[in-house]
């Protein structure tokens, strides 16, 4: 037995010595941006419990190592922690890369909650989920004007349109999950056609500082950030339901998201809101329901170095029209205009009838990025949208549910950009962007055509670059490029055609003369470069300013250019000028703000000099076989706008808040040397609020808005023939409406329901005192008043 005993053990010791443990493992930790050393890396053997630390050159060494495998975790403050498997089979050299740009890191992690600015030196707020979730039932006009400088121009209700310092429309671009928005914008009664539910935070830029986004945004750019995934193993939703008094409406809202560690996610998105005819203090709003639906899908996988994502959204809305806005005539307008009530008054109903729009948006996307150690990020792009607009006049006979206007704009872009920020000190991207666009003007309905057959073809470039000068100090400028060509097919009447002096000026456009009818080829080619520079300086603590310059311009859309005829849905005759040349823009503004504990005060100010602005005004009134109706018409002037906006924040208590927000515009006609139409006016907000966490989060506030009466206004009054009384009578389509003062409440309580979800049930009531009042910004305010109270319940329900 002993002899046996001494073989096993000479045979065990030969075993052991026979497994090499003298192998060395080293390496060197390197900045993935820029590829320098890291010093102070934490390099961890989890299953030999041993520990190295890199040198000042980023060195590390482990030495006498066995052959096998091991879990290597890598770990240095700023930088995300990663694990590695790594197999030891002889010596081994391993470079490692860590991300050391925590900013950068953080931006995919928490922009969806906390909201990280796009910009650094433009006036720019971020609009939180926290308040998003309240306008769950409402729409993006509405939430917009949560920020000092934002309003609103509307028609009813329903189609709300943000106004930036006074410049709405085609000035402003919408971003939807990083795709620029192509939804006959032009429209000063289309809104844009996106489901706020689907949006984690919203950015204001104001002005067009943000040329990554487009040169041509003279307003201002609106980003709606999705919602985005953490890397964990989680399944999650949240669920939002309301229901209100006026329209006797109700909104649901559900969003749904798995993610996985390894960076791969899904998520789905859907709403629907169904409301009757809306109330203002002492009357029904009749045909002013709504009915909207809307969903997406997004799926995706997200790493540091590489990843993807797919997505589909589907917005539908049907909007009624109030009744008492169509007009057949002149003298239809006169009458509703010198009337204290709408023509139209019937009792409340869920039916949306004539006039009325039914609006289709589609966008389907798919991105792709790369990051290139010692380079930066690749961005890849490409996106598609559908936009069907049909608007419904009241008609007879067998045109009756045949639309005025069936539109579809399809729109093919690609786009890609590289970040480069390898430096600490500084930054810089370059991008490009290619689209193509067509219009397809639908002859079936009837009527003459007010926008033409036409396709679009665009081409940007851009480059930017951030330095920061000190720890105080940053500095940005960019430059961009953008080709535009528009070739369309239209007819002009040839009455029309002399009238405007056409035939003079763009007689080689035609190719075909149909006696009464001219069928024409515009094609317009533009060239426009756009050019931004900023610096933000921190004081101290509490002290910091931010100045900014941007030079911008945009090219003359396609109803400013091509307008011509009847336009049902507005009741005017809207005419273009094929002559319109492209605005400039040169804009100069500048922010200070001081915080400290308890105050939060934000100072922002700007002048917006616009050379050959393009307006939209009335000029007289032309008879048709329909009758006489006012004739609206796109010319051009030099302009000026300037304001303040003020936002300040006070902590009065532990749980005691006082909020103000202001905000003054004033525009001008250089030219004609008077006040520009449909510039806001002055309005102020203070807010009173109480929160108690210990009382289940309990919040409680009340809101005071003023609006003053807007006495800068052009005189576009006008004189007309009514046949009924054989009289000439003043049409005041100019003089704003009073001032008016609103008092808002709304409170919640957030009610634990298990371990990992909870309930929070919210109760607002708008208009509190049910005053009436008309709003300057509201085209139908010749017809009736603005809404009355609303008392809405809220639930949401978070797991």
């Amino acid at each position: 037995m002993k002899y046996i005993l001494l073989i096993v053990s000479l045979f065990a010791f030969h075993l052991t010595n026979s497994q090499s443990c003298s192998h060395t493992f080293s390496g060197e930790i390197h900045d993935f941006h820029n590829g320098a050393s890291i010093e102070g890396a934490t390099i961890y053997i989890q299953e030999l419990n041993k520990y190295a630390i890199s040198d000042k050159n980023g060195k590390f060494r482990f030495k006498n190592l066995c052959e096998g495998s091991v879990t290597v975790t890598v770990a240095h403050i700023g930088c995300e922690t990663i694990s590695l498997e790594i197999t030891i089979q002889e010596d081994l050299f391993k470079i490692i890369n860590l991300e050391h740009h925590f900013e950068a890191l953080n931006e995919v992690k928490i922009e969806g909650h906390s909201g990280i600015k796009k910009t650094k030196t433009s006036q720019e707020t971020v609009i939180k989920a926290e308040t998003l979730e309240k306008y769950s039932a409402s729409n993006l006009g509405d939430a917009l004007k949560e920020i000092s400088g934002v309003s609103s121009i509307n028609t009813g209700n329903s189609i709300v349109k943000p106004v930036i310092n006074g410049l709405h429309s085609s000035r402003i671009i919408t971003l939807s999950n990083n795709v620029v928005l192509q939804d006959q914008e032009w429209g000063i009664e289309h809104a844009p056609n996106v489901d706020i539910n689907s949006a984690g935070n919203v950015s204001v830029i104001k002005g067009s500082g943000a040329l990554a986004y487009g040169g041509y945004a003279l307003g201002g750019v609106i980003v709606l950030n999705p919602r985005n995934p953490s890397k964990t193993d989680s399944l999650y939703g949240q669920t939002i339901t309301s229901a209100q008094t006026n329209g006797r409406g109700t909104n649901i809202s559900s969003t749904l998201t798995k993610t996985y560690e390894s960076g791969w996610y899904v998520s789905g998105q859907a709403s629907a809101k169904r409301y009757g005819d809306f109330k203002a203090a002492n009357y029904y709003l009749t045909n002013t329901g709504l009915d909207s639906k809307s969903f997406s899908f997004n799926t995706g996988f997200n790493s540091f170095e590489k990843g993807f994502n797919a997505y589909y959204s589907f917005v539908n809305n049907n909007i009624g029209i109030l009744a008492s806005s169509h007009i057949g005539n002149i003298e239809d307008l006169v009458n509703a205009i010198n009337s204290n009530e709408p023509t139209v008054e019937e009792d409340f109903s869920y039916g949306i009838d004539s006039p009325r729009q039914d609006v289709t948006h589609q966008i389907a996307k798919a991105s792709f990025y790369k990051r290139f150690k010692g380079i930066g990020k690749l961005n890849l792009q490409y996106d598609y949208q559908n936009n069907k607009r049909f608007e419904f006049d009241k008609r007879v006979g067998d045109d009756k549910n045949k639309a005025s206007i069936d539109l579809t704009l399809q729109t093919h872009t690609v786009s890609s950009n590289l970040k480069i920020d390898k430096h600490d000190n500084k930054a810089f991207e370059v991008g490009f962007n290619a689209e193509y666009q067509n219009n397809f003007a639908n002859p079936d309905t009837g009527i003459r055509r007010l926008i033409p057959d036409y396709d679009k073809y665009s081409f940007g470039a851009f480059i930017t670059s951030e330095w920061t000068l000190n720890d105080k100090t940053l500095f940005d400028a960019a430059l961009r490029y953008d080709f535009v060509n528009i070739d369309s097919k239209k007819f002009y009447q040839t009455s029309r055609w002399e009238e405007r002096g056409y035939d003079a000026d763009f007689s080689d456009i035609i190719i075909n003369d149909l006696g009464t009818q001219l069928l024409t080829n515009p094609n317009f080619k533009y060239n426009t470069i756009s050019a931004s520079t900023g610096l933000t300086h921190q004081f101290n603590a509490n002290n910091s300013i931010l100045v900014n310059y941007s030079l911008s311009n945009r090219i003359p859309n396609p109803s400013e250019l091509f307008s011509d005829g009847l336009h049902h849905s507005a009741a005017r005759i809207e005419l273009g000028d094929l002559r319109i040349k492209q605005e400039q823009s040169n804009r100069f503004s500048a922010s200070y703000a001081y915080q400290t504990e308890f105050l939060k005060l934000n100072l922002e100010g700007f002048y917006n000099s616009i050379n050959d602005f393009i307006y939209i005004e009335p000029t007289g009134v032309e008879q048709t076989i329909r009758g006489s109706f006012p004739v609206w018409e796109y010319q051009q002037t030099n302009a000026m706008l300037t304001g303040l906006d003020l936002s300040l924040n006070l902590t009065l208590n532990e749980h005691v808040h006082f909020a103000n927000t202001t905000s003054y515009t004033k525009g001008r006609d250089l030219t004609q040397r008077r006040d520009l139409i449909d510039i806001p006016a002055l309005k102020t907000i203070n807010t009173i609020s109480y929160n108690n966490k210990a009382w289940k989060n309990f919040n409680a506030e009340l809101k005071s808005e003023w609006v003053f009466k807007q006495n800068e206004y052009p005189n576009n009054n006008f004189e007309t023939y009514v046949a009924t009384t054989d009289s000439y009578v003043l049409v005041d389509i100019s003089t704003p409406p009073p001032a008016y003062h609103l008092l808002h409440f709304s409170t919640d309580v957030t009610l634990p329901t298990s371990k990992n979800t909870n309930l929070n049930v919210g109760l607002n009531i708008s208009n509190l005192f049910n005053t009436s009042y008309r709003e300057y910004l509201n085209r139908l305010r010749y017809f009736a008043d603005d809404l009355g109270r609303n008392i809405m319940i809220q639930l949401k329900f978070n797991y």
